[in-house]
């Protein structure tokens, strides 16, 4: 058992116990220790004196191993950079090189306070070594792309039900499958139902790009005569399944009216959809109409970097200044994007300290200049907090102490990381 103990929590006056059992929280209180009987072999305390904690940050849309592509093609548009930058170098990769970028963004990850990721890639082999050894949690799904080629999909369904059934073999508590179409611009009619029946077969959700440019969407009515949600909502798409759709930055009225009835979930990437200046996703509007909004980093190579603070603060800001209003967004609304909203789009239970929820806990050393005064916590930690976590529970189990990892050597993945960064540029 672990004790946190004399820790201050956002909803709550005073100091107070966590006592985390297992992979779960047992429960909050008061003298946990006296009251539950608890004798010192039997447990492990942490002090939280001086520090907050909070429940882990949940990354609904990330492509873990782009850590490696970090800088490589800034201030460009989204379609040469996938095209004459991000594809070519995806070309050189393999297992090693993703298990590489993987233990790099998972560090990059729990050292910010995110303990679930929602990702969406290749070689997920790789991926899945990193994530078991880094300690962290995630919801994985191969990206399948048939570019409306027959012998392509065919390769990329059968790659997406190997990684599924892996996946649920290795019966893991903190690794999940969902099912990865890329895109409906990059992805046939056949390939979008197989994804989607699979989903169903499997129970599993789907994580997708939506409506990211004005370019894919021209792409998608040339070809279907409708927009990309009219599109997949005629073809079955949305039914049974959960679909978390990356994005969604140009969305018609009609869209968002069927985003509504079929229960989509939306994974908000502010700060990449600005730096590619694909736009500014109406978060507004879909908050009006209880659409389900949590948020995303996207990969490091459109970002750059996986600190989902970044987007909670981005996701508060940037519809005020667009819409003139400073009501729009409270800070406690994007807070709940990347922590309760997001355990609930991925159908987990964390994003909030509860008895009975998974012990993902984020523990936040308050004696910063940024956050005091203390009184103040909530709005520091939407509006002023740089992302500097101390201590990171994930499944019950401390892989971040004092800041430094303890499920693996950081120097070793550094190293590593720059190696492998030569390799694909070399």
């Amino acid at each position: 058992m672990i004790l946190i103990k004399d820790v201050r929590l956002l909803e709550c006056d005073g100091n107070w116990d966590i006592l985390v059992e297992g992979n779960r929280i047992k429960r909050i209180g008061r003298n946990l220790r006296e009251k539950e009987g608890i004798e010192d072999r039997d447990i492990e305390v942490i002090d939280g004196r001086n520090m907050v904690a909070i429940p882990g940050l949940v990354n609904t849309h990330t492509h873990i191993p782009m850590t490696l592509f970090r800088g490589v093609a800034d201030d460009i548009p989204l379609m040469e950079w996938l095209n004459n930058y991000i594809w070519k170098m995806e070309s050189k990769l393999n297992e090693e090189l993703v298990y590489i970028g993987t233990l790099l963004g998972a560090i990059e990850m729990i050292k910010s306070g995110t303990t679930t990721f929602n990702d969406m890639y290749f070689y997920l082999d790789g991926i899945v070594k990193g994530v078991l050894e880094s300690g962290i949690r995630a919801v994985l799904s191969y990206g399948m792309i048939d570019l409306f080629q027959e012998d392509r999909r065919e390769r990329e369904i059968k790659n997406s039900e190997k990684t599924v059934k892996k996946i649920m073999e290795l019966d893991s508590p903190r690794i999940k499958a969902a099912i990865g179409p890329h895109a409906p611009y990059t992805c046939s009619r056949e390939l979008l139902t197989v994804a989607h029946e699979m989903a169903r077969e499997y129970s599993i959700p789907i994580h997708i790009h939506m409506n990211e440019t004005l370019d894919e969407i021209k792409m998608i009515k040339e070809k279907t005569g409708m927009r990309p949600f009219e599109y997949l909502d005629s073809i079955g798409f949305f039914e049974g399944v959960r679909v978390i759709a990356a994005h969604c930055v140009h969305l018609s009225d009609r869209e968002i009216g069927i985003m509504e009835k079929r229960d989509v979930v939306v994974s908000h990437n502010p700060i990449s959809n600005l730096k590619l200046a694909s736009g500014i996703a109406p978060i507004p509007k879909l908050l009006e109409r209880d659409i389900p909004v949590t948020l995303g980093t996207d990969g490091c190579g459109s970002n750059n970097n996986l600190n989902l603070f970044e987007e909670i603060k981005m996701a508060s800001l940037i519809h005020k200044g667009v819409s003139l209003d400073p009501t729009l967004v409270p800070g406690e609304v994007s807070f709940k994007f990347a922590t309760l909203n997001g355990g609930r789009a991925l159908n987990l239970e964390v994003g909030v300290l509860k008895e009975g929820y998974l012990a993902d806990i984020v523990l936040i050393d308050l004696r910063k200049p940024y956050l005091i005064p203390v009184e103040n916590l909530k709005s520091h930690l939407v509006y002023a907090f740089k992302g500097v976590v101390d201590t990171v529970l994930i499944d019950g189990k401390v892989v971040l102490r004092d800041g430094k990892m303890t499920s693996i050597q950081e120097h070793k993945v550094y190293e590593m990381a720059e190696k492998a960064y030569r390799k694909l540029v070399d």
